[in-house]
C-alpha cells in the first residue's frame, strides 16, 4: 500500500495509545515465536509499555497515519559496561509497522526520529537487537547503518 509520507506524523506515544500498542507487542511476539524456542506460550509482555511512556530515559514514538497509529519503536538511555568506551547508549527496541504499511520507509523514519532524541541527550552509540534468523529486520538494520556486533548462542541440553 502506498502512502504519503507527507500524511505521516511521528509523535511520542501519550497513555491514549497504550491498546494499540499492546495490540502491537502481542503482534511482535507471535512474529518473533519462530526465531526464539525459548519463548513461553501464550501473550508475553517484553516490557511494562505505561512505564516506559512515563519514564524520563526513554521515548516511545509512534508513527501516525491520518490519526491511526500504525506503527512504533522506542529509544532508551542505558549505562554501559565499565570497561566500555562510552559511559551510556541509546538501546532501540520495539520497533514495529503494521505488515501493511512496510516497505514505504516508514521503519528509516522512525530509525531516524529515535536517533535524533537519542543524539539529542549527548550520547551516539546506538544499539539493538534482533534475531540472527530474521534476515528480513537483519538487512534493513544494516542498511540503516547497523553493524553485527556479538552472536548470543544457546544449547538445550536437557
Amino acid at each position: 500500500m502506498g502512502i504519503n509520507i507527507k500524511d505521516i506524523l511521528i509523535r511520542p506515544a501519550t497513555k491514549t495509545d497504550l491498546p494499540k500498542l499492546a495490540e502491537f507487542l502481542q503482534i511482535l511476539v507471535e512474529t518473533e515465536r519462530p526465531f526464539d524456542p525459548t519463548l513461553k506460550e501464550g501473550e508475553i509482555f517484553y516490557y511494562d509499555i505505561e512505564k516506559l511512556i512515563e519514564d524520563k530515559a526513554t521515548e516511545i514514538l509512534v508513527i501516525d497515519l491520518d490519526d491511526q497509529v500504525i506503527g512504533c519503536g522506542y529509544a532508551q538511555i542505558r549505562a554501559a559496561k565499565a570497561y566500555e568506551k562510552h559511559e551510556s547508549f541509546g538501546y532501540l527496541g520495539f520497533m514495529f509497522v503494521s505488515p501493511e504499511f512496510r516497505a514505504n520507509g516508514l521503519n528509516r523514519l522512525l530509525l531516524n526520529d529515535l536517533k535524533k532524541w537519542v543524539l539529542s541527550q549527548g550520547i551516539t552509540e546506538v544499539r539493538l537487537e534482533v534475531y540472527h534468523d530474521n534476515e528480513t529486520a537483519v538487512k534493513a538494520y544494516e542498511k540503516a547503518g547497523f553493524k553485527k556486533l556479538i552472536t548470543t548462542m544457546r544449547c538445550d541440553i536437557g
